[in-house]
Formats: structure tokens, C-alpha cells, sequence
């Protein structure tokens, strides 16, 4: 029986609330990857299982990979929004255009490598600036992935000028944006399309974190794979971990009340570090299937990071022809992305 049922029916047979307390809900989230990968492995199913521990098994989530319950990846806020799902994971990004604001934290070089320190960072900057944005759904946690690489078929990157000619796959505006600068071919696709259009050849390669290579087959599908140097990510993207405002808003108090202890900058912590966790086992999959690992040198770092800002000041010129202040929510974010430089906060 879904939540609106349940609440349908405890009216209409009068119930009391302490016996509304005792009524158990099942939850269904979606998201778009393989369960094996890093957030659904160390977040997604754990955050689960702590919520319906907390709530003494009346809290049931029902975690559904790969889209299963409808749509696809880039519609999954509005699954949400309108309650076709409970919850789910949400790249805001893939609506190029329709949540500007968040981009400012996408930016080139913007975050560092650390993604539980980037979604400190992230959680400030939702809950400062982005709350009117999300208003239509309830943000549980907003964090970041870990610094974005090169993964590509062939020799590794050495300089700006190996991007030249690249067909490339990105995963936001400002990834491909910044692609676009460094010579590269950008092609705009989801996650889940990366590996078919690389073994097809559609594309050469693409960037997109450590953690996600092994259950993208990136070892047998990939030659190469660069990071920048330096302790700031090629690039990063945004997500929410949201669900259903109504069906939020309809739950027991004490139930909400299990949802708001796993939720905010705890939560959003605990995603972040799911992405580090997940780096380090990427990474070490990637070496032990003998591909090349690299690293740009500081120098050619640093031209790339000259581009980047490149991309940063048309964004603010792009921003402010929507009415927005560019240029204080790109210091704002790189003020909370300094602020949570260092931070180690423990699980609750």
C-alpha cells in the first residue's frame, strides 16, 4: 500500500495518531548506474539500511538501479517532482540551462580532489543559494564525485594539444564547455551511454571519475587515463539525493524526523566520501588491467587551468544575461570549497 493510500485510509476510518505512528511505509528510489558503483555501494544501500534501522523497520526503502521504475537518467527530477518515484539521484546537470545557479559549483578547477570535502562545500552552497531551485522536491543530500579524468583509447594526454581532434564525452555544460577550450570535440551524453558510444567509436574517450571505470568496463574499453596535477579536479558534477515533497510532507513527524537525522551536511559528507572510496578502488582496477596512468604535467596544468578560467568568465557574462550575479556565486562557492578544504566529519 503507497503512503497517499495509507493516509487516505487512516482518515477515513478516523484513526488516532498514536496508531498513524505505528503505520509502516515503503519508499521507492531510483537511480541510474549499477549498484556496484561507488555512491549506490557506499551511500545509496547503507543510507537505506540506516534509515529503516533507525525507524525501527517502519521505514522500508526499496533501492531501484539502472532506471527500472521509468525514464530516463535526465528526467529523474522530474520523476521525483511529480511523484512517479519517492526519491531518487539527480544530476541536475543533465538539464543543461534549467538550474544555472548549481553550474557555479561545476566549474573547471573549482573543487578539490577530495568529493567529501567538495560536498561540504556543495551542501552549503544548496542550502544558501540554490533552496528556490529545488523547492518542488525535498533535497535529503547535495554533494559532489571525485576529480574528473581522461579516459580514452590510445596514448594518455601529455599536453593541450593531444585534446585536438578528440571526440570526447561530457557529462555537464561546463565539462564540455571546458573541452570545447582545450581543443576537444565535446559530446554531451549521460553516463549510462558512455560505453556503448566508446566501444562503437562515437567517441574516443571521455571524462568521468575513477570510480565509475570498472562497472563502465573502462578496462577493456579504455587505453589511457589522465589526471591534472595539483590538488583541484579537472572538473566536477552536482547532485541531489532528493525525494517527494508531498510524500516528505505526509510522512508521521517521527518519521520525518528519521529522514531529517540522515540528511544535510552529514548525508551529504557521507555521499562525497562514497565517491572517494570508490576513486581509489577505480584507480586500482584501471592499474591492475595494465592501462597507462597519468599525470598532466604542472605546467601544462596550469595552461589548461587558464582556460578554465576562461570558461569561468563566459559563464559570468552567461549568468548575468539571466539576471544572475555571476561572478558572487562563483566566490562564494570557492569561498565554502576553501572553507571545507581539510574537513573530516564523522557519520553521525
Amino acid at each position: 500500500m503507497t503512503l497517499m493510500k495509507s493516509a487516505a485510509l487512516a482518515a477515513l476510518l478516523g484513526l488516532t495518531a498514536t496508531a498513524s505512528f505505528a503505520q509502516e511505509v515503503t519508499l521507492r528510489f531510483q537511480h541510474f548506474v549499477s549498484p556496484n558503483s561507488a555512491n549506490p555501494k557506499y551511500f545509496i544501500e547503507p543510507w537505506a539500511k540506516k534509515v529503516e534501522a533507525d525507524s525501527n523497520g517502519r521505514l522500508k526503502i526499496e533501492i531501484v538501479p539502472f532506471m527500472q521504475l521509468g525514464g530516463k537518467a535526465p528526467e529523474q527530477y522530474d520523476y521525483i517532482r511529480d511523484g512517479v518515484i519517492d526519491g531518487g539521484w539527480v544530476i541536475p546537470g543533465y538539464q543543461p540551462g534549467r538550474f544555472p545557479e548549481a553550474e557555479a559549483m561545476e566549474m573547471p578547477f573549482m573543487t578539490t580532489k577530495s568529493a567529501e570535502e567538495a560536498s561540504i562545500a556543495a551542501w552549503e552552497f544548496t542550502q544558501k543559494h540554490l533552496a528556490d531551485d529545488f523547492a518542488d522536491v525535498h533535497v535529503i543530500a547535495a554533494h559532489m564525485h571525485g576529480p574528473g579524468i581522461v579516459h580514452k583509447r590510445g596514448a594518455e594526454i601529455d599536453a593541450i594539444e593531444d585534446f585536438g581532434g578528440l571526440k570526447l564525452r561530457g557529462p555537464s555544460r561546463a565539462a564540455t564547455m571546458l573541452l570545447d577550450k582545450l581543443g576537444a570535440t565535446p559530446i554531451g551524453m549521460p553516463v549510462p551511454a558512455f560505453p556503448e558510444a566508446l566501444s562503437k567509436g562515437v567517441v574516443d574517450g571521455g571524462v568521468i571519475t575513477w570510480e565509475m571505470a570498472p562497472s563502465l568496463k573502462l578496462d577493456d574499453l579504455a587505453d589511457s587515463h589522465t589526471d591534472v596535477a595539483g590538488d583541484k579536479a579537472l572538473y566536477n558534477l552536482f547532485f541531489i539525493w532528493a525525494m517527494n515533497k508531498e510524500v516528505y510532507e505526509g510522512l508521521p513527524d517521527d518519521l520525518k524526523a528519521v529522514i531529517d537525522a540522515n540528511s544535510g551536511e552529514m548525508a551529504s559528507a557521507w555521499a562525497g566520501r562514497a565517491h572517494d572510496t570508490g576513486d581509489k578502488d577505480g584507480r586500482a582496477a584501471m592499474e591492475a588491467a595494465g592501462n597507462t596512468l597519468a599525470v598532466i604535467s604542472p605546467e601544462q596544468t596550469a595552461r589548461m587551468q587558464a582556460l578554465g578560467e576562461e570558461v569561468v568568465a563566459d559563464w559570468i557574462v552567461e549568468a548575468g544575461k539571466k539576471g544572475l550575479d555571476g561572478q558572487f556565486l562563483i566566490d562564494d562557492a570557492r569561498a565554502m570549497v576553501a572553507k571545507s578544504a581539510g574537513t573530516i566529519r564523522p557519520l553521525n
